[in-house]
């Protein structure tokens, strides 16, 4: 695997955003959920290392399949049976509570993705068929925690959130959200009374809420890097795929 790997370091650094031994652990992960299947039939002309870099550089670069086909070597078909194939593998490994839960801050924001699917998406606020993506991130190591499946994009990020399911994930934790997230049992800024002055431990409070929560906004822009979350063409569940994917490589992108 090691060879493998440093023949593809170029393609790997340039395609994914992750260095060779960060590959090497997404690799890892595939295997041990069964990415190499049973082995039994006809074997694939690729490598596994070498099918999960296509749904890497797939995810990061929204590259058609046909134009992936011929840097590859092999049909668009098999690109398309590949990336079926792996990419639910690829998803964000789940985080188990923290022993320190308590001591733990984590911010809750929603992100709009334009999809392609018409059943998955509906033409929301920017104008695009989108879907609402709810997304969780540590504000200490600016991981992602957890990704919600994606709702139609007119769905506010309250009820997006009471359907996401992941509220019974943070128990126990601190968790911050915006103004949308009145009444879902997170710490959100205080509102202003009509013709009435905050009071100044509201404005303090809002203060140091307005200093953390912008990181939430800060890791979903990093995972928009990837052009598949700016344009999603897959249908049914691959816009949930492509997203537990993206979270699992920019995790991967932030450890040492």
């Amino acid at each position: 695997m090691a060879g493998v790997l440093r023949s593809e370091r170029v393609w790997v650094e340039t395609f994914t955003g992750l260095r060779v031994e960060q590959f090497g652990r997404l690799l890892k992960a595939v295997r041990d959920r069964g990415g190499n299947g049973t082995l039994r039939g006809w074997p694939w002309s690729l490598t596994l290392a070498e099918r999960v870099l296509i749904v890497a550089v797939y995810y990061r670069t929204s590259l058609t399949m046909r134009q992936l086909a011929p840097l590859f070597g092999i049909s668009s078909s098999t690109v398309c049976r590949v990336i079926q194939r792996l990419g639910p593998l690829l998803a964000l490994e789940p985080d188990s509570r923290p022993n320190d839960a308590a001591d733990r801050l984590w911010i809750v924001d929603g992100t709009l993705l334009p999809v392609r699917d018409r059943h998955v998406g509906t033409c929301s606020r920017n104008y695009r068929f989108s879907a609402n993506v709810q997304v969780i991130v540590d504000a200490d190591t600016r991981l992602v925690i957890a990704a919600a499946r994606p709702v139609p994009g007119t769905t506010a990020d309250a009820h997006a959130w009471r359907a996401s399911g992941l509220a019974e994930h943070c128990e126990g934790v601190t968790l911050l959200g915006d103004g949308a997230y009145l009444n879902c049992g997170m710490v959100t800024p205080h509102r202003k009374r009509p013709r009435r002055a905050q009071l100044p431990g509201e404005e303090a409070d809002n203060a140091a809420h307005r200093t953390v929560r912008p990181r939430v906004e800060h890791v979903i822009g990093r995972m928009k890097n990837s052009k598949i979350l700016r344009d999603c063409q897959q249908h049914g569940d691959g816009l949930h795929h492509a997203v537990q994917a993206v979270a699992q490589m920019h995790n991967l992108a932030l450890a040492s």
